[in-house]
Formats: C-alpha cells, sequence, structure tokens
C-alpha cells in the first residue's frame, strides 16, 4: 500500500512541478528535490531490511562477513550515485550527472578489487600446480 502514496507523491509533485516552472523554475525544483529526499527517506526502511536480509544469508552460509558487507557498500553506493545523477540530471545539469555516475562507478571499483582478488585466488586453488 505504501507504493500508492509514494507514486501519488510523486504524481502530485510532476503536476506541481509543470504547473511552476515557468513562473518560478528554482521553487519548482525544490519542490522536486523534496520529493525526491521524502520518496527516498521512505524507502530507506525497506533497504535496510533488505541489507539485513543478506547480512543474515551470509552469515547462514559462512561467507566472510568483510565480502557480504563489501557487497552491501557497493550496493549502498550505486543506489546514492543514481539518486545524486538523477536529481542532478533534473537540474538541467547532465554533465554533473554523468560525473556523478562515473564516481560511483569508480568508488564500486575499488571496492570490488578484493572481491575479485578473492575469486582469483580461489580458481588458482583449484588448478594443479
Amino acid at each position: 500500500m505504501e507504493i500508492f502514496q509514494i507514486v501519488s507523491l510523486g504524481v502530485v509533485a510532476s503536476l506541481l512541478f509543470i504547473l511552476l516552472k515557468d513562473q518560478k523554475s528554482s521553487l519548482a525544483f525544490i519542490l522536486i528535490l523534496i520529493t525526491g529526499i521524502f520518496i527516498f527517506l521512505s524507502v530507506i526502511q525497506q533497504i535496510a531490511e533488505v541489507f539485513s536480509l543478506i547480512s543474515n544469508l551470509g552469515k547462514k552460509a559462512s561467507i566472510n562477513g568483510i565480502y557480504i558487507e563489501t557487497i552491501l557498500k557497493i550496493i549502498g553506493i550505486a543506489y546514492i550515485a543514481d539518486f545524486g545523477a538523477h536529481i542532478t540530471r533534473d537540474a538541467g545539469l547532465s554533465s554533473v550527472a554523468a560525473k556523478i555516475e562515473l564516481a560511483g562507478k569508480i568508488f564500486i571499483l575499488v571496492l570490488a578489487v578484493p572481491i575479485l582478488t578473492a575469486v582469483i585466488e580461489t580458481i588458482l586453488g583449484f588448478l594443479p600446480v
């Protein structure tokens, strides 16, 4: 049921944006920014529950906690970078949005290196010497 409230908020904010953008463009952008932040904050609880579930599954599967933590950080970076890029793109700053996306990808790559190293070491451990 919560999704209907979020979608309704988004639709109302979008309609208000359309009405305000010609007369008061800065106010219209602030409205969209606040709406985006509100929607993000309203789904953060569900994101936390998913992260908790993934963490618990990792513990049950006896996966090293550092790998689960790293994967959760990667997912978080992806969502935050995407959110920031969309907000920036809404402001008409596509070039800045592209830089935010690039920064997110670089941070993800940096975090993924230890996992890639562990996978390669595991594969090498299976190969006969």
